[in-house]
Parts: structure tokens; sequence; C-alpha cells
């Protein structure tokens, strides 16, 4: 029998569906359809919800989203000023089941030229970070706070961390890894919500999306602060020792 499901009523629905699938990358687990959760809800004057910027790429209710699928949902992204004056999108690159994910604040000028995270001086020096962790960048997983390059290498914008931070969730959420290492001060403090100090963050495990997240210096700041190494050296000893708990 012909289905009688009009097509905005198709439309409609799979919105709503890849809606949902983005919630629970985030980690919503459910609504307060409560009276009282009702009742908040006409205090606070929430009106319709709108269509989101960024949404779940379609995926089956038995299977997790893949980075493949995130990765064609970012598209040409220009869902923020950044787009413009990128060479590439710096998506992300390494093992798609990786143990520990090393995120960074965005690309630079040899990353945006080629496309690939860490690929600079400081990729350099992070690259041999994770050899000394006997893993290679083949094993593990490196992605940015945002994937295009902020102008003259700065901080990336409030708006533009908005836009991009559903994606890296979404890659966090696929990848499932042990740990996560936030490389410097932006990475960290976005990911923790916090303004403290990378200097008093580094060096304690806490928690991103209920996976433990060692914040420490970015590997550029070594360049600079040299004797700093033995810091960072403390912080991925303690992500080696984590990583060689049995998984559960």
């Amino acid at each position: 029998m012909a289905s009688t499901v009009t097509p905005p009523l198709v439309d409609l629905l799979r919105e709503i569906r890849r809606s949902l699938v983005y919630l629970k990358s985030i980690g919503c687990t459910g609504f307060d359809c409560s009276a009282e959760g009702v009742a908040m809800v006409a205090q606070l004057g929430v009106g319709p919800v709108a269509k989101p910027a960024v949404t779940a790429a379609p995926v089956s209710a038995t299977s997790p989203e893949t980075l493949d699928q995130v990765r064609a949902d970012l598209g040409e992204c220009t869902r923020c000023p950044l787009c413009q004056g990128r060479t590439h999108i710096v998506f992300g690159e390494g093992d798609p089941k990786a143990r520990l994910v090393f995120v960074g604040e965005g690309p630079g000028f040899e990353e945006d030229q080629s496309g690939h995270p860490f690929v600079g001086a400081a990729g350099q020096l992070l690259t041999k970070i994770i050899a000394a962790m006997q893993l290679s960048r083949e094993t593990v997983y490196i992605a940015n706070i945002v994937k295009c390059r902020p102008p003259g290498n700065r901080n990336p914008q409030p708006d533009e961390i908005r836009a991009c931070m559903p994606f890296l969730r979404r890659q966090l959420a696929a990848i499932r890894p042990q740990v996560i290492c936030a490389l410097g001060k932006v990475a960290a403090q976005t990911l923790l919500d916090t303004q403290t100090s990378i200097s008093r963050l580094r060096g304690d495990f806490h928690a991103f999306m209920d996976i433990p997240l060692m914040p420490t210096f970015h590997p550029a700041f070594l360049l600079r602060n040299p004797e700093r190494k033995r810091e960072v050296w403390q912080d991925v000893q303690k992500i080696m020792k984590r990583l060689s708990r049995p998984s559960t």
C-alpha cells in the first residue's frame, strides 16, 4: 500500500530524528515532561524550538554515528566567518577507535595548507611526545576545537567555538576514547568550561562527556618554554598509566 505520509511531514520526522541523535551525542538522556517541568518552561518563556544550525547525520537506531558521517554532515562548512579565510577544513585524523584523543585549539598555517592537524613545528613535537608514550599518530586521534584556521593564528572566538563544538562532541561520541588530552589553555578551558589557568588545570584528570580528560601544555608553548617539558612528561605518564588499565 502506498504511503500516505506527505513530504513535509517526512522532512519534519527526519529533522526530529537527527536532532534526537545529536542530543544523545552531547549527553542528553531525556526530557522533563512532568507538570513541574512544563511549568518551568512556561515560566522561562521558552518558545518553539528552532531548527538547529548543526544536525546529526542520519544513522540507524542500532548503529552509532561514524566519523565519516560526522565529516559528511560538516561538509564545506560555512557556519562561522572562519570559512572565509581558510584553505582547507582540518577535520581531524587518526584511528577511529583510538583509546587516546588529543584536542588542540585550532589549525595553524601549515595545517590550513595541508588539511592535516598538527603538522608544523608544534605538530612534530607532538609526534615525538606520542612516540615517547610508545604510541603512534596512527593509533591515536588528533583534532581541534575549531576546524578552520583563525586569522593570524589568534584564539578562536566564542561564536566560532559554538559553531564547531557540536562536531567535536560528535567525533568524541563516535570514537569513545578512554582518555582525552587537551593541549593548551584554549582547549582545556573550552572543554572544561572554566577560566582556570592551564598551569592549575594540568596534572589532574577532569572529565568531558564522562571521559577522563588530562589538560597539559600545548606543544607550541613547549617550543618557547622547553623547561616545561618535564611537566608535560609527568602528565602523559599519568595518561599512559590510565590507558594501561583494562577497558570496562
